[in-house]
């Protein structure tokens, strides 16, 4: 139970800082007209980093709107400004605005675009271009930033995008971006607003704008006969196995998939590339959570008679795994819309699997149903799993579980948050037992997303009373670290734990593998990769940002001591980053996966 004493009380907010010098009027321009259109959504932070090719857009959201819904977030990059709004958007499941300047803050972006793209998050960004019209450009600069079809750039990892030709046309598509972003499978979105359009006065008043009806809302569930044959399949089956992929924050859907493992009886694997989906101290789930199947759940797996997929990840890689490259010998049923983003520019689709019943559905949407159709019955499991098994924290070297175990003691009476955790983290460290414990990874892979993403899931999570923690790598923090200033600006309240093995670990691995391969020195691994000599100082860039700085911290013995004040921080709305000296390290699973993917003996 949470103690009531220990609770986060954020030294104002922020919407206290940056408020303008009142101006009202009419619109007037046509960045007065596409401001009013991102104002009627349902959007309170655009993150951006300025630039002159939106400086009309600008104007308008600060003296027409007032720097109100949506208010700015300055950030110090283009692609912290996406990650923010990618964080965001984990927690609260809609889209958060974001804005690029012209095609060089959009390179600059791509990388966040593309991580919100695989994680399959909402996300509306905005950018700019032109003047379209060379008439009206300035010498040299506007004719660099101005771009023939600028949303190249990202198409081939957004779900749409626009190039409005007019004011009144801007203002439709602002709308149906949104609209698109948050339609499930939902995705980030990209609108390039002409500068030229932005900055011309308007003939006439243009006609009042119904916001609402324009973005109707799209149900994707299931019909009673489909409902009815899936239902049919699981209540013969003998040991069904539920892979509870990507699932939305909502308690109520989390509780669903509870009950629907109950009714059945049936075996639950979770994963840590997204976020929390099921009570990891269940006894129903299988094994820990991991980047990739731990040998209980694929034990579970190639047992089963039955597995329904809730929108897994990679159902064809796990498939093969727990098979060992093998047919299915279960029914495979498979509930997810993911079909629906399936291009060929990315492999982010993942393996073809073998699928016996498909349903093109939101997960979210079928649970009730579905359990409705099965009827009463089952076992509820009232016991739970006991806490992990940590290591002393005694003086000497640290592990992740260290780690973990200084965090427990030091946030004792807290609801934590997770907004990320390192790909040395074991599941079996920290039981998940709600939809906000955990919120995954970055999606793609993409190195530096990190500070953005958890400075975005903080502001969402800020009123919410749980303490947002993240647990990344150095090389991310590294990366991304100038997301942290727009933390400590807008009173953000975040606990950064830096997972610091001074490396960039995962390409010794690789390294090591490969001169195994070809018998060579696997001493020479570290060559290129250590980020020593001279050491970094973690703590001394984080107090650069504004934030508070910890460590290093060199023994798992102080650990407890040193969250405890670094919590204390973050409880009155501060940013505290902690610099903790790892030992590098995979766990067990992952390294097996690792070495068996590269032919390896195992």
């Amino acid at each position: 139970m949470k103690d009531s004493s220990r609770t986060l009380k954020p030294a104002g907010s922020p919407g206290d800082i940056e408020k303008p010098v009142p101006s009202t009027g009419e619109a007037l321009f046509g960045s007065d007209l596409m401001a009013e259109a991102i104002g009627a959504l349902d959007i309170l932070y655009v993150a951006l980093n300025p630039g002159a090719s939106y400086r009309g857009l600008h104007d308008s959201l600060v003296n027409h709107l007032g720097n109100k819904a949506p208010q700015m977030l300055l950030c110090l990059h283009e692609e912290h400004a996406v990650a923010i709004a990618h964080g965001w958007a984990k927690v609260t499941g809609k889209a958060m605005a974001a804005v690029a300047h012209s095609n060089v803050g959009l390179m600059h972006a791509t990388m966040a675009v593309f991580n919100a793209w695989c994680d399959r998050m909402p996300v509306v960004l905005f950018g700019a271009t032109g003047p379209v019209d060379a008439s009206k450009r300035r010498p040299w600069i506007e004719w660099i930033h101005t771009s023939r079809d600028q949303g190249a750039l990202v198409r081939d990892y957004t779900k749409w995008d626009d190039q409005p030709g007019s004011a009144l046309a801007a203002r439709e598509s602002i709308l149906r971006a949104d609209w698109i972003a948050n339609t499930s499978p939902k995705g980030p979105v990209y609108v390039n607003l002409d500068a030229g359009l932005q900055e011309a006065e308007l003939d006439a008043p243009a006609p009042p704008l119904d916001a609402a009806r324009l973005r109707p809302a799209v149900h994707a569930g299931a019909n009673a006969a489909e409902i009815d044959r899936i239902a049919g399949l699981l209540r013969d089956a003998t040991a069904p196995v539920i892979l509870a992929g990507r699932a939305s924050r909502c308690p109520e859907a989390w509780a669903r998939r509870v009950r629907l493992a109950e009714r059945l009886g049936a075996k639950v694997v979770t994963d840590l590339k997204i976020g929390a989906s099921f009570p990891t101290d269940h006894p129903l789930h299988a094994g820990s959570p991991g980047i990739y199947a731990v040998p209980e759940a694929r034990e579970a797996i190639a047992a089963a008679d039955v597995i329904l997929s809730l929108d897994w990840v990679d159902l064809g890689g796990t498939l093969d795994a727990a098979y060992q490259g093998g047919a299915p010998e279960a029914k495979v049923i498979q509930i997810s819309q993911d079909h629906a983003l399936h291009r060929g520019w990315n492999m982010d689709y993942q393996a073809l699997p073998m699928i016996d019943v498909m349903l093109a559905a939101d997960p979210d949407a079928v649970l009730e149903p579905l359990c409705n159709a099965l009827g009463a019955g089952g076992c509820v499991y009232d016991d739970r799993r006991p806490q992990p098994d940590y290591p002393a924290l005694e003086a000497g070297k640290i592990t992740m579980g260290h780690l973990a175990h200084g965090l427990v003691v030091a946030a004792k009476g807290h609801d934590l948050s997770f907004v990320h955790l390192p790909l040395g983290w074991d599941g079996a460290l920290w039981h998940f037992r709600h939809p906000l414990d955990f919120l995954g990874s970055d999606g793609g892979g993409g190195i530096g997303g990190g500070p953005g993403i958890a400075v975005g899931a903080a502001l969402a999570l800020r009123d919410s009373g749980r303490l947002a923690v993240c647990v990344g790598g150095d090389g991310d923090f590294l990366m991304g670290v100038t997301a942290i200033w727009t933390a400590t600006h807008y009173r953000i309240p975040l606990l950064y734990i830096v997972g610091n093995n001074q490396s960039f670990f995962n390409d010794e691995v690789h390294q090591e593998r490969v001169a195994r391969m070809r018998g060579r020195p696997v001493e020479n691994k570290w060559i290129g990769m250590r980020m020593d000599n001279p050491e970094i100082d973690i703590a001394g860039i984080a107090v650069a940002q504004g934030a508070a700085g910890f460590g290093p911290v060199k023994s798992a013995d102080e650990l407890a001591e040193v969250f405890a004040r670094a919590i204390a921080h973050v409880e009155e709305g501060g940013v505290a980053v902690v610099d903790v000296r790892v030992e590098p390290g995979y766990t067990p699973a992952m390294t097996a996966s690792l070495n068996r993917h590269a032919g390896e003996q195992k």
